[in-house]
C-alpha cells in the first residue's frame, strides 16, 4: 500500500469536504471509510496498512471534524448526505464501504439512497440501536450540557494530547499507532502557536444530543448489498450507563434486517474496533 495518501476537497452544495485518497489509479473496487463522532479520516490509517495488495481507498473528514469544514446542521442525516455526495462528486462504482459507529449509520444512508453504487458494506458497531428504542422519548439534553462538551481542547503539541491519553480508558487499548493517527490528524494549529481539537467539543456534544435516535429502519431495507455487522460488546446495564463509549449501541437483530445480513459478534473487542482491533477490520476488507 502507498503509505501517503493525497489530500482533496470538494464543495458540495452545503459544506466543503476534505478527504484522503490512496491508490487513485489502481484497478478494482474502491474501498470507502467514513469514521465515528469525533473523529477523522486518518484513524483508518492502520487499517489501510493492513490492507493486502494495492487498492484505491477514499477516507472521508466528515463536516465538522478533521480538515473538512464546520458546516452545521451537525444532524446525521446532513452526515450521510456528505457521504452521498461525495460517491456522486466521484462517481464511486462498485464499492466496498465500511463505517464506523455514525459512519456506519451513515454508509447505510448512503446505501440506500444509492443502492446500485455499492458491492458491499461492513458496519463496524454501527449506532443502530433496537428498534424498541427509538419509540422512547429521551429527555433533551443542550449541547453544553453534554458531557463531552467539557472535554479539553487545546494542547502544546499533539504529542502532549498523545501523551495525555496514553494511560487512560479507552485510548490504552488501542495499538500505540491509532493512538498516534489519532492525536497526529485530529488537531488543528492555532494563530498563537497551539493546537486544538480539529472536532470542537461543542461540534461533538452537539451530534451525540442532536441525532442518537435518528431511526433509518426504514432504509435498511432498502439496501441491496450484502452487508456484514462487526459487533463490540454489548451493552446489557441500565441506560444510566449511556456515557460508556466503550460498549456496543448496536441492535444484535440488526443484521437480520438486510436483505442479505451478516452478524459477527466479537464480545473481546470494545466498541472502538477500528483503532484496537484493525487487522479485524482489514480480514474483511481484503476477503473481499
Amino acid at each position: 500500500m502507498s503509505s501517503q495518501p493525497i489530500e482533496h476537497r470538494f464543495t458540495s452544495q452545503s459544506t466543503t469536504l476534505s478527504y484522503f485518497e490512496w491508490n487513485a489509479d489502481a484497478p478494482g473496487r474502491v474501498l470507502l471509510l467514513v469514521h465515528a463522532t469525533g473523529f477523522h479520516a486518518r484513524v483508518w490509517d492502520q487499517v489501510i496498512a493492513r490492507v493486502n495488495g494495492t487498492r484505491r481507498i477514499i477516507a472521508l473528514d466528515m463536516r465538522g471534524h478533521g480538515r473538512s469544514a464546520r458546516t452545521p446542521p451537525y444532524g446525521w442525516a446532513s452526515f450521510g448526505q456528505d457521504v452521498i455526495d461525495l460517491i456522486d462528486h466521484l462517481d464511486l462504482t462498485d464499492v466496498i464501504a465500511a463505517g464506523h459507529s455514525m459512519g456506519g449509520h451513515c454508509v447505510v444512508q448512503a446505501a440506500a439512497a444509492r443502492p446500485e453504487r455499492f458491492h458491499r458494506l461492513l458496519l463496524v458497531d454501527p449506532v443502530i440501536l433496537d428498534p424498541e428504542l427509538y419509540e422512547v422519548e429521551m429527555p433533551s439534553l443542550a449541547p453544553s450540557d453534554h458531557p463531552t462538551s467539557k472535554r479539553r481542547a487545546r494542547f502544546s503539541n499533539w504529542q502532549e494530547m498523545r501523551d495525555r491519553f496514553a494511560n487512560r480508558e479507552p485510548f490504552s487499548r488501542w495499538l500505540p499507532e491509532a493512538l498516534d493517527d489519532y492525536c497526529r490528524w485530529g488537531v488543528l494549529p492555532t494563530a498563537d502557536g497551539d493546537v486544538e481539537l480539529a472536532c470542537p467539543p461543542l461540534v461533538e456534544a452537539s451530534i451525540y444530543t442532536g441525532s442518537a435516535m435518528v431511526n433509518i429502519y426504514d432504509r435498511v431495507e432498502l439496501v441491496q448489498a450484502p452487508v456484514t455487522v462487526l459487533r463490540a460488546k454489548r451493552r446489557e446495564g441500565p441506560r444510566e450507563d449511556v456515557m460508556d463509549f466503550s460498549l456496543s449501541p448496536t441492535s444484535p437483530g440488526l443484521a437480520a434486517r438486510f436483505k442479505d445480513g451478516t452478524d459477527d459478534y466479537r464480545p473481546d473487542l470494545s466498541h472502538f474496533i477500528v483503532m484496537e482491533a484493525p487487522q479485524v477490520v482489514a480480514d474483511y476488507l481484503n476477503g473481499w
